[in-house]
């Protein structure tokens, strides 16, 4: 671990930037005033996070969620003007509920579960049956560039969720994965309002500072900074478990006239030691050990660090036309030490072996786009081009220890071993890594949102036509593995809204999810029709690239909007293509179909009394059988309510169910249902002139036993562990 001092330097920073920012308010001259006294008129921003002119949506009655979001290259609509199923969380939730990261924002959507990447600690998310990698999450628009495995929430103002296939609203996702849903993360801005706020909290044995500083500079306003920083470091509440985060992010903003831009630059230094592992399990699924007990050897490490950075710039070019470009970056370094566990679900017998990571990334990527109004008779056209481009460098080197594992006691009683040696499969050299993939991808997007009857009526239609190159490179020679035919394909979209009223609208929309077709692998294992024995064989397409393929959905729904309280249902079917080998021979299988059923509700539905969640419905086909990690029905729902006895004072109580799923493509493994509950307080109050929050919560309040979730990754079964009762306890003063 690095010294105390090092680790807090980014925290350091910002309370260095505040002084100088404070020094410039006190030394800068007041603005000219604009009429006599008494009749100055305040000039109010309205603080965009992706340099539009709308700016981010209001917040909706309560507070816990906004009023519309980032719609892909639609820009940000009203929840009731779009086709389609989003939800916007706001800032105001993720401090009420003291969350750490965006999973713990995404455990209050119905439709989300959190679950694993393959083989490490990656929060990844499974949205109406389908996996969402954390590399695919986008930020502002753009994939690629936020941290890999983990993002802190204090450097986030809106998480936007969109259920459902977006290929057309925001390009193919460039890991592979988003054809469930898409998140999309929004920065913060400075407000118009000077904001100097500090944190300072305690998770389990884990401490955190943080400070949040906003200013606004020029006589209009014209400038604002925002800058956030957070240090935590500690044990978590799994006995043997600890780590540390550095965070920092700078965000800017600035108009004049009809131009405006925006920046972003942060870094992120992420380091957990002995992290409760993802399980394999066969034979049967054993029941949940302690989650406060460890289960991870203590030799295992995982350390990522990120550095990243955006400019997006809009400006009017007339009246009813505004062009856009945007562009970032993203550098990584990733180095961990982890281990396999495999148990015995029948014995609870458990075995571990150990594998050595070392991985850079190096993305770069932007867009440009054209958006402009007119109208032909009754009809008001919305119409929206775009180009895309997105390049992802990647340097990987590995090696594993025996895959027979060693012998580490029980599930519930697991012993420390030494490290074993590691020298099996070695693939690069840990201290050089070399190219071991690349993937590029392009499009080109068109589309026209027609608006009849008063705007009752609007009907969106378009297409994007999108290439993606993936490239695999051995990690030892280098050689090219498979190479991509880098096939083109169009992804359409055509979606129809009608507001019955005020507060009711129904929708219907056709949209696709694409991604990079699967390559046939080399060789396969087969039985020796002679002897039995396993031998292997050369694969008749070996090496094969398939072409991007597209999941195709359709979707029905209604939203009610009632003012201070609102929701909707909607119905949704989507089919997804899977290949497999048959005999020697890669291709396509099979065809997976999702049927889902889905309930949002939000809002205040009486004064003081706040509510989110909803219910989710899914029935999942895979020849007959449900997919892994696809519950059948998931609930939440969140209730907040204001104390009326004492000013200041509000409490909230959550529910999260989860069906039972399964952990294997046969339906032998199954995961038993869960229910947690969450409660939390928090208090507002005034001492010596500063405003100062306290809360306190506590996480599955039962302590209950539960594996989380199987899967994130297609086709792997393995099984998370549920977090412990987890108390947290912050408060934050405004200066």
């Amino acid at each position: 671990m690095h010294p105390p001092s090092l680790r807090r330097s980014a925290l350091s920073a910002a309370i260095a930037l505040f002084a100088g920012a404070q020094a410039h308010a006190q030394a800068a001259p007041a603005p000219a005033a604009a009429a006599s006294a008494g009749q100055t008129q305040e000039v109010v921003i309205r603080a965009s996070a992706d340099a539009s002119a709308g700016g981010l949506k209001a917040p909706y009655a309560g507070g816990q969620v906004a009023r519309g979001g980032r719609v892909g290259i639609l820009g940000s609509e009203d929840v009731m003007d779009t086709p389609f199923a989003i939800t916007n969380y706001t800032s105001k939730l993720i401090q009420d509920q003291q969350a750490a990261s965006i999973a713990d924002v995404l455990q209050n959507d119905p439709a989300v579960r959190v679950v694993r990447g393959f083989g490490n600690y990656q929060q990844a998310y499974m949205v109406r049956g389908l996996v969402i990698f954390s590399d695919d999450i986008s930020y502002n628009g753009l994939y690629g560039l936020l941290p890999r495995q983990y993002l802190a929430s204090e450097l986030v103002e809106r998480v936007e969720v969109l259920r459902g296939a977006s290929a057309f609203l925001n390009g193919a996702a460039p890991g592979g994965s988003g054809l469930g849903g898409a998140v999309n993360i929004a920065p913060k801005r400075a407000a118009n309002a000077p904001q100097t706020d500090f944190t300072l909290g305690v998770e389990a044995g884990q401490v955190s500072e943080a400070v949040d500083i906003g200013r606004r500079f020029g006589a209009d306003k014209s400038l604002g900074l925002r800058v956030n920083a957070v240090h935590r470091d500690g044990d978590t509440a799994v006995r043997g478990e600890n780590g540390y985060l550095d965070a920092a992010l700078v965000g800017a903003d600035f108009h004049a006239g009809g131009l405006r831009l925006s920046a972003d630059v942060g870094s992120q230094d992420h380091h957990m030691n002995a992290a409760t592992p993802n399980v394999n399990v066969f034979g049967a699924v054993p029941r949940a050990p302690d989650p406060g007990r460890q289960i991870a050897q203590d030799w295992t490490y995982s350390h990522e660090r990120d550095t990243f950075g955006t400019l997006r710039a809009e400006v009017d070019l007339l009246p009813t036309l505004t062009a856009w470009a945007a562009g970032g970056f993203r550098d990584a370094h990733e180095d961990s030490q982890l281990s396999g566990v495999t148990v015995n679900g029948l014995t609870s017998a458990e075995t571990a072996y150990a594998q050595l990571n070392i991985r850079k990334d190096s993305i770069r990527t932007g867009e440009l786009g054209l958006r402009g109004t007119f109208e032909t008779g009754p009809v008001r056209h919305t119409v929206v081009g775009s180009a895309g481009w997105f390049q992802s460098i990647s340097k990987d080197a590995f090696v594993f220890s025996d895959f027979g594992g060693a012998n580490v006691g029980t599930l519930y009683d697991t012993l420390q071993v030494a490290l074993p040696v590691e020298n099996v499969f070695p693939g690069g050299n840990p201290a050089a890594p070399t190219t071991t993939a690349r993937v590029i991808t392009s499009s080109v997007a068109l589309a026209d949102t027609l608006a009849f009857w008063n705007d009752d009526v609007r009907l969106t239609v378009g297409g994007r036509r999108q290439k993606i190159e993936d490239t695999s490179f051995d990690p030892t020679s280098g050689a090219v593995t498979s190479a991509p035919n880098a096939q083109s394909r169009i992804t359409p979209v055509a979606g129809l809204v009608f507001k019955a009223s005020k507060q009711v609208s129904l929708y219907a929309t056709y949209i696709e999810g694409l991604v990079a077709g699967d390559t046939a692998p080399l060789t396969t294992t087969i039985a020796d029709p002679a002897t039995g024995k396993p031998v292997t064989v050369d694969v008749t397409n070996g090496g094969k690239a398939f072409r991007p393929y597209a999941t195709k959905q359709g979707e029905v729904g209604v939203k009610v909007d009632a003012g201070t309280f609102g929701g909707g249902v909607s119905v949704f079917e989507s089919r997804k293509p899977t290949y497999a080998l048959v005999g020697t021979t890669f291709g396509e299988s099979s065809v997976q179909t999702n049927k889902g059923l889905e309930l949002s509700v939000y809002g205040e539905a009486v004064r003081g009394v706040r509510v989110l969640g909803g219910a989710s419905f899914l029935r999942t086909d895979l020849q007959g059988k449900d997919a892994i990690g696809s519950p059948r029905s998931q609930v939440n729902l969140t209730l907040d309510v204001d104390v009326p006895a004492v000013s200041g004072l509000a409490a909230y109580v959550r529910g999260v169910h989860t069906a039972s799923q399964f952990a294997d493509a046969n339906n032998t493994l199954v995961v038993p249902s869960w229910t947690r509950l969450d409660l939390g307080t928090r208090y507002a109050t005034e001492v010596s002139g500063k405003e100062v929050t306290l809360r306190a919560s506590v996480d599955n309040v039962a302590g209950h036993k539960y594996w989380a979730s199987s899967g994130g990754y297609p086709g792997q079964g393995y099984l998370v562990l549920g977090a412990p009762r987890t108390f947290t306890f912050s408060g934050t003063v405004e200066f």
